[in-house]
């Protein structure tokens, strides 16, 4: 209970020593969720054996390149990092366009079957997602998009957790009050989410777009499916390539890959972080 009590005081009302834990407990948190990804780079400027050193390397060797050498001798890496990034930018966007278009009809608008249509869609997050599969293959196919980006794009354009998300944020975020006002000030629909709701909830839009970036740039699944041309492969699929082989597997060049493809990740969620903190803590601190 203690420490709980020290997480809802702010720092300042903390005495000497409760802000140096404070601040130490942090400080190892960070440690430790940043440990991995060192730990993943110390591996991929090894040779391959580095993996099975005891006690576990933590020293950083001299040999990324060459192993990153190897990495594009096996795949088009850069292709398929740019195919995932082009995938993953088009479907951040608009997934947080139409998310919050939605999100702003239902926490905004009367009209009927709201509630029973806003049920339907909370209900279809508890469907698992290798269901869709079948169904959405023969879609696909129906319109010729197999092996195409339109079949990585298109499905996944909107999303029930988008939806939700941004209808809870503008129903807290935005007083219906302040859109009456611009009603009476002669704005229309789109003008008044556009000018009056998108500044408010940009938080919670940015939170969407890099939480929803993060899943697409990371799935392999559904991409496994539906590509067939190596000219089209994502970077998860491309990653997967490095573990077919007859030598072993080469974990420095492995871990040189997957050091590099996580590299996108964090420069997207750095520029971002900003918003996305005060997106996530909106409303979970009372002043």
């Amino acid at each position: 209970m203690s420490t709980l009590r020290m997480f809802r005081k702010k720092p300042d009302d903390l005495g000497f020593f409760g802000k140096l834990g404070f601040y130490c407990l942090l400080i190892l948190g960070a440690l430790v969720s940043i440990f991995p990804f060192y730990w993943m780079f110390v591996v991929g400027t090894n040779d391959k054996g580095a993996v099975f050193h005891v006690p576990p390397l933590l020293t950083v060797g001299d040999q990324f390149f060459d192993n990153f050498k190897r990495v594009l001798e096996k795949s088009d890496f850069f292709q398929a990092l740019g195919n995932s990034l082009f995938v993953s930018s088009m479907v951040t966007i608009s997934v947080v366009f139409f998310c919050t278009l939605a999100g702003y009809a239902f926490a905004k608008y009367e009209f009927p079957g709201k509630n029973m249509l806003f049920v339907f869609v909370i209900a279809t997050l508890i469907v698992p997602q290798q269901l869709g599969v079948l169904p959405t293959y023969v879609i696909m196919a129906k319109l010729h998009w197999i092996d195409s980006f339109k079949a990585l794009i298109v499905p996944a354009m909107v999303n029930a957790f988008g939806i939700f998300w941004m209808r809870q944020y503008i129903s807290a975020a935005v007083p219906t009050e302040l859109i009456e006002a611009g009603r009476i000030d002669g704005g229309g629909h789109f003008r008044i989410f556009w000018k009056i709701a998108v500044p408010v909830i940009t938080p919670a839009m940015a939170t969407l777009g890099i939480l929803n970036f993060m899943t697409v740039w990371n799935d392999f699944f559904w991409p496994l499916v539906v590509l067939k041309n190596k000219e089209h492969y994502t970077i998860q699929i491309a990653l997967q390539q490095l573990f077919t082989t007859r030598d072993g597997l080469d974990y420095g060049m492995i871990m040189s890959a997957t050091f590099t493809a996580t590299l996108p990740l964090l420069v997207v969620f750095l520029l971002f972080s900003r918003w996305v903190i005060a997106g996530l803590t909106s409303g979970a601190i009372k002043s």
